[in-house]
């Protein structure tokens, strides 16, 4: 309730930028998918965001850029995106099959043949990339883990 209360201070007199410290640091998850529907409202309506986290997957979701810091420096910047593209030095793919057997596989011209007869003969459940999340991204360009 206190974050709550903090958060409502803040944004009660429409700020062009707020700071936000850890804004769902110690928060339920329904009302963490409160705070960032709200974060995402302010933003579409011209609000300018500056957030501190430690939690790279909200950074992910709620960031358009970020700025990975090492001993107050700033290591890397772009968007999460950009970020995980750029560090993702061995393209992969994980599929399920229909027989749910989950399979990582390195990209080749073998593994994308592979993916094309299963999706032609109706054997793919799901494929995903495997792209570093910005964690892997953080603690590869820092050399450091998340506190």
């Amino acid at each position: 309730m206190k974050q709550r209360l903090i958060l409502a201070r803040a944004i009660l007199n429409r700020p062009e930028i707020l700071f936000l410290d850890e804004p769902t640091n110690g928060i339920d998850p329904g009302t963490t998918k409160e705070i960032h529907k709200l974060i995402f409202e302010l933003r579409d309506s011209g609000t300018t965001i500056f957030l501190t986290t430690h939690n790279m997957t909200e950074a992910t979701k709620l960031c358009d850029r970020v700025a990975l810091l090492n001993d107050g420096k700033i290591a890397e910047i772009g968007s999460p995106q950009d970020l995980s593209l750029k560090y993702n030095k061995k393209i992969q793919f994980k599929v399920l099959l229909k027989d749910n057997e989950s399979l990582k596989l390195n990209d080749s011209e073998e593994t994308r043949g592979k993916i094309n007869w299963w999706l032609e003969n109706g054997e793919l459940q799901t494929i995903h990339s495997c792209e570093p999340t910005l964690e892997d991204v953080f603690l590869q360009v820092t050399g450091r883990k998340l506190k």
